[in-house]
Order: structure tokens, then C-alpha cells, then sequence
């Protein structure tokens, strides 16, 4: 008797095919509780759906995303639609899911959405109408359960950060009937008694715990108070209407808590930083200022009336030495051009030849004879010496 056996992959490539042609397997919605989510980085989610009887592993593609209106986590319980397929090198069979949603609250969540795209086309969600929140408020409101995880975080982080900011509690139902009306009249009467700023939260929770911060009149009690708000309801992955229409989101109450509760350590840091800066920057400011000085006082003097007058006494001292000096040059040139003129007059004074022996001799006309040619014998003539003169006729002419 021979017996047919087959490789491993030729069974499980079988059965793909098998699965395959199936087409109630095609598109099929699955209900069960989420365990082993995990977020790959890809972008893909892959997951364990599982009740009390079994367990069916399964994976979102990054590219079915967009069917994902929350984030998965341990524990939810969901209804995923999409198809069961062999992945043949495993021999295993998961569901690829296309869709997935909460369990039960699928009405919910289009409640949501609907009430969402309603306020949002009404402008509550615009970021003109959000106001700042004080940096340094006085008195914070909080508009939560009295009891539970979130009212004692706020406190003991209020405590730590700034024990003087006085924390004023609104006890208020935060889930089941009437939490809507409970949490509006929170924020009423603490907008009445005129609090700095307001934390409107709660824990994490399923959907249905946290639908009291989606209703419309919490939204709008939000959006119309006065004072401040910051929504802390739920976990960081936890979005409501009232995040929207609060004028800041907190991903935890404990996150609001900081951001509502300004840390005194802190300021005081701040304000020993700014002192240290401004001491930085009247020093500089002052030693430029000094520079400044310095430079002014070095021009005034330039500039003064009394240096212009001592500068231009010293010109004028300048001027006086180089006239003197020019004085004394000409006078000393004049005076040896005078010794020049006296020397050659005294080369040619009568007085000089006459007492060298020379005379000057006179004819009958009182005029000067200077050639022997001009004398004729028996002639009266004059004859002038240094010291006196004479009288002579002249005997006889002779030429040389």
C-alpha cells in the first residue's frame, strides 16, 4: 500500500487556496477583546483578538489606517472587519483587518463625529476664541470626582509646584446619568466665584466612561465661560469634544495640573536668571555709557572755547616768534646792504680823496673843471682842499 506525502508548503499553499475560495471568509466582522497590541513602526498594527473560548491573531496594514478612528490598547473590546487568509510560510491564519471598531459603541462614535463636525462648523474649535492661560494664577479650579487617581495627582503636583496657589474642588459626577449636568454646574459655580483658571478632567476609561465630556452642553458650558479652561480627561491617546473646545488640552490631569500651577522653584530661577542678566546688561551698558563719557569729554575739550583760545595763543605765539624771526632776518639783510651802500658812497665821498691830496678846483664860472683843456693861462680859478681852499691864476696849461 503506497501513501502520498506532501512538503509542508504544498499543504499550507493548499490551504491557502482553500481559504481563498471561500467567500464567506472574504469579508467577515470578527468580535473580541484586544491583547498583544503593538504598533510597528511601519506603521502596521499587529494584534490578538481573543474571547473566553479562543484566539485569532490579526494585523492592520499602515494603508487600512485610515478605517482606525482611536487607538487600540490591551483590553478593548472590538468588533475588526476585514478577511481570514493563511500566510502560507507560517501555516498560520490571522485576519487582515480593513475596519475596526469598538464594540458596542459604534453608535457612540458617530455621535461623536456627528457632534464634532457640528461645533466645529459653528467656530467653538477655533483658535481665535481660545484664551491664554495665567502664567502665574492664584486660584485654580477643578471640576472632577472628588475621589480617584486624577483629584489627588492635582493636588500633590499643585503641592509640590506651588503649595500658595489655593486649589478649590468641584465635586462632580464624571460619569453615569446626570455626570453632563454635574460637570456644567462645576464649571458654573466656579466661573461664579471667579477662579484664575480651570482643569475640567477625570482618569482614563472606556468610551462610555468618558461620554459625559462629549456631550453638547459641557462643550458649550466650556466654550462660554469666562475663565480659562484646560480639558484633562483620560490617557494621552483619550480625545473628547471638550479637548476641542477647552482652550488648552492636557494629555493627563497631571500634565493640566502643571500647566494651570506655576512652579515656584522655577520663578525663582527665572527671576535670579533675569537679575544676573540684568546686572550683565547695566554693566555693559554702563561701561559703553562710561566709553560714551569719555569720548563726549575728550571733544568738549577739543571743542571748548578756552582750548580754541589757548590754541590759538599758541598760534599766535607761532606766528609772533615767526614774524620776529622774518623781522630780524630782513633787518639783518637791510642792515647788510646798508654796509654795502655806505662802503661804496664812502668809496666816492670828496671828503675822501681830498684828504688822500686831492683838490677840487673851480673855474671863473663856479663850475667844476675836470680837463686841463678847459683852463687858459692867467685864469682865476679856485681851489677847495680838506680844510679850506685858495685862490690861484693860473700861469700855465699842460697836457699829458
Amino acid at each position: 500500500m503506497t501513501r502520498n506525502i506532501y512538503p509542508v508548503g504544498q499543504v499550507n499553499h493548499y490551504i491557502k487556496n482553500m481559504f481563498a475560495q471561500d467567500f464567506f471568509l472574504h469579508r467577515i466582522s470578527i468580535r473580541g477583546e484586544v491583547s498583544n497590541c503593538k504598533y510597528h513602526t511601519s506603521g502596521h498594527i499587529y494584534f490578538t483578538l481573543k474571547d473566553e473560548n479562543g484566539a485569532m491573531g490579526a494585523v492592520m496594514f499602515a494603508g487600512d489606517r485610515k478605517g482606525l478612528a482611536f487607538r487600540m490598547r490591551d483590553g478593548d473590546k472590538v468588533v475588526a472587519t476585514g478577511s481570514v487568509e493563511v500566510y502560507e510560510r507560517d501555516g498560520k491564519y490571522q485576519l487582515y483587518a480593513r475596519k475596526i471598531e469598538p464594540d458596542g459603541t459604534g453608535n457612540l462614535y458617530l455621535r461623536f463625529e456627528a457632534l464634532k463636525r457640528e461645533l466645529e462648523e459653528m467656530g467653538m474649535f477655533a483658535q481665535e476664541y481660545k484664551r491664554p492661560i495665567p502664567k502665574f494664577a492664584r486660584t485654580v479650579g477643578v471640576v472632577t470626582a472628588p475621589t480617584g487617581a486624577a483629584v489627588q495627582d492635582i493636588r500633590n503636583i499643585a503641592s509640590r509646584r506651588n503649595p500658595g496657589v489655593q486649589l478649590i474642588l468641584y465635586p462632580a459626577l464624571v460619569q453615569g446619568e446626570g455626570a453632563a449636568e454635574s460637570i456644567v454646574n462645576g464649571i458654573r459655580a466656579l466661573e461664579r466665584l471667579g477662579v484664575d483658571v480651570m482643569i475640567v478632567g477625570r482618569g482614563g476609561g472606556s468610551i462610555e466612561d468618558l461620554w459625559a465630556f462629549n456631550e453638547e452642553i459641557v462643550a458649550r458650558a466650556i466654550f462660554d465661560c469666562s475663565v480659562p479652561v484646560i480639558s484633562a480627561v483620560g490617557h494621552e491617546t483619550d480625545w473628547t469634544i471638550a479637548d476641542f473646545t477647552a482652550d488648552l488640552r492636557a494629555p493627563t490631569p497631571s500634565a493640566a495640573a502643571e500647566l494651570a500651577v506655576f512652579d515656584r522653584m522655577l520663578a525663582r530661577q527665572r527671576i535670579a536668571d533675569c537679575g544676573e542678566k540684568m546686572q550683565r546688561i547695566l554693566g555693559q551698558k554702563c561701561r559703553l555709557a562710561r566709553e560714551r563719557l569719555s569720548h563726549s569729554r575728550t571733544r568738549l575739550n577739543f571743542l571748548s572755547p578756552e582750548n580754541r583760545l589757548k590754541e590759538n595763543r599758541r598760534r599766535l605765539m607761532d606766528a609772533e616768534e615767526e614774524l620776529e624771526r622774518l623781522m630780524e632776518e630782513l633787518l639783518a639783510d637791510q642792515r647788510s646792504r646798508l654796509r654795502l651802500l655806505a662802503e661804496r658812497l664812502d668809496g666816492n665821498s670828496p671828503a675822501k680823496k681830498l684828504s688822500q691830496g686831492y683838490a677840487y678846483v673851480e673855474g671863473a664860472d663856479r663850475k667844476a673843471v675836470r680837463r686841463a683843456a678847459h683852463l687858459q693861462p692867467g685864469e682865476k680859478i679856485r681851489v677847495h682842499l680838506l680844510d679850506g681852499g685858495c685862490s690861484a691864476v693860473v700861469s700855465d696849461v699842460w697836457k699829458n
